[in-house]
């Protein structure tokens, strides 16, 4: 099939854990290998399922609150780094970056505190930083990386694994990233509304 790729490595970084587990027991059962930060290391660990922590690839704690965890050259450089470039090749295997192959994110639901009433402050701490960088940088580079924006997508992936085991194809790559381009424009149109004031 066209542009197949094998899923071994997923970074999973998620707000809302709900609907996750099926998709992790079968990407464990593929021998899919987990990345992942804090609240999502540990409920992937609590499923019985060997998970490496961010932290340990990175050498940089979670730090300001929380608001800078994945934002890192050898995070994105895993994501961004194009498979069949020889430059790149060489500069991962420089700098020890490991072949990221599925990310698997969602957002911090911004729009359910702004409905909620919260404060301004509140607010401003729900715009996702992290979450949608990682978002643009899987559906960037589609060619290599299997992109899940929300959990919307996560019967989708099902979908897919249980019809191919760990691979994908270029067009179940290309539609999942089209849907997270979907995901990241409605974030930051809700985020410019409020900014707006509408």
């Amino acid at each position: 099939m066209a542009g197949r790729k094998a899923i071994k490595t997923a970074l999973v970084s998620v707000f809302h854990k709900d609907g996750l587990d099926e998709l992790l027991a079968k990407l464990n059962a593929e021998g899919v290998r987990f990345l992942s930060t804090g609240g999502t290391q540990k409920f992937i660990e609590s499923l019985g399922y060997e998970c490496q922590s961010v932290e340990s690839v990175t050498t940089y704690p979670s730090i300001l609150g929380g608001r800078v965890k994945t934002l890192h050259p050898k995070v994105f450089g895993g994501i961004l780094a194009r498979r069949d470039n020889e430059g790149d090749k060489s500069q991962m295997a420089e700098y020890e970056i490991p072949e990221i192959d599925l990310v698997i994110v969602d957002l911090y639901p911004f729009e359910d505190t702004v409905a909620s009433g919260a404060s301004e402050q509140d607010i401003i701490e729900k715009i996702d930083i992290g979450g949608i960088s990682l978002i643009r940088a899987g559906a960037k580079n589609f060619n290599d990386v299997v992109i899940v924006p929300s959990k919307a997508e996560y019967g989708m992936l099902l979908d897919i694994l249980n019809e191919k085991g760990a691979y994908t194809d270029l067009s179940d790559r290309r539609m999942l990233a089209t849907r997270a381009f979907g995901v990241s424009s409605h974030y930051d149109t809700a985020i410019h509304s409020w900014f707006a004031g509408e």
